[in-house]
Formats: C-alpha cells, sequence, structure tokens
C-alpha cells in the first residue's frame, strides 16, 4: 500500500446522526398551516356569508347577478329565482348566481338618472 492509503468506514458516527422523522415533515406542516390560514380559511368564510345572503332573500329585494344583470325579485322558489329586469320582461336564474343584494331604490335612481 505504498501509493494507495487505507480507507476506513466511519459507520457508527453517520448511523448515530439520523435526522428526526418530526424535523423532516416540519417545513410540510409549517407550509400547510400557511395555505388553510392565507387560501382555504378565507374562502370558506366568503362561502358561508354567500349562503347566508342567499338565504336571506326576499320579494322585493333589488339584486345584481353573476352576469352583471339588475334586477327586482319578483317570486322566489327553492332553487331559482324570477328577476325583473324591465317592465314586463322577466328572467329565470338561480340562486347561486346572485352575487350582491343592492340597497332599495337603485332601479328606481338608475331610471331617473338615464
Amino acid at each position: 500500500m505504498f501509493l494507495i492509503s487505507d480507507a476506513y468506514a466511519e459507520a457508527p458516527a453517520a448511523a448515530a446522526q439520523q435526522p428526526d422523522l418530526l424535523m423532516s415533515f416540519l417545513p410540510l406542516i409549517l407550509l400547510f398551516g400557511i395555505m388553510y390560514f392565507l387560501l382555504i380559511r378565507p374562502q370558506v368564510k366568503r362561502q358561508k356569508e354567500h349562503k347566508k345572503m342567499i338565504d336571506a332573500l326576499g320579494k322585493g329585494d333589488e339584486v345584481v347577478t353573476s352576469g352583471g344583470i339588475l334586477g327586482r325579485i319578483t317570486r322566489l322558489d327553492d332553487a331559482f329565482v324570477t328577476l325583473e329586469v324591465a317592465n314586463g320582461v322577466e328572467i329565470h336564474i338561480q340562486r347561486p348566481a346572485i352575487t350582491l343584494v343592492m340597497p332599495k331604490g337603485t332601479l328606481r335612481d338608475l331610471k331617473e338618472s338615464a
């Protein structure tokens, strides 16, 4: 062994330094926690508020649909709403398509300003 030196293994020292299982999953757990508080929780909160608004709808409410149509509710069913969008013009839409309840008199104000 004049030109090549002997190599000695250090197996017992390397085996004693195995990483802790919890510490290896800690970044993944932290990432899930951050995603929950930044994305999932606010979305669930918005869904609850929208459902509460949809359940509180009543005849005569002035609403805006997801397509941007402004109208007054003339009839309510379990799944559908009838909106009067002009004099004598009614459309049927699904309840979840309503995105906003406007203050009373919005339609009247728009007709006066036009």
